[in-house]
């Protein structure tokens, strides 16, 4: 193999051990919204992490995160704006980002 294919190969098992990192990291980040917003609707326990679990699920609708923005908006009413889960999201992904680099 020549150097040129050893750094193609390394580019391309980089950019795929990045993608698993991100999605790994907006599905962290997705479960701790849901526990953040499970707190805020009185859950606890088990019914905290289903409720989280179902936030995950939720960000498999379609690309980006409004699907998900959309569920815990409906879920919380006037408990939390859009804009605040928004900002929560991003809050949350240096966290979830943070918590995979300790593993």
């Amino acid at each position: 193999m020549s150097t040129f294919d050893d750094r193609e190969n390394a580019f391309e098992n980089k950019y795929a051990h990045d993608q698993e990192m991100q999605f790994k990291a907006e599905a962290r980040r997705n479960k701790l919204l849901g526990l953040w917003a499970a707190e805020l609707l009185g859950k606890s326990g088990e019914d905290a992490q289903t409720y989280a679990r179902e936030v995950v699920k939720a960000d498999f609708e379609e690309a980006g995160s409004e699907d998900v923005v959309r569920k815990v908006s409906g879920d919380l009413g006037d408990k939390a704006s859009a804009d605040e889960i928004r900002a929560k999201l991003a809050e949350l992904m240096a966290v979830a980002k943070g918590q995979l680099l300790e593993e």
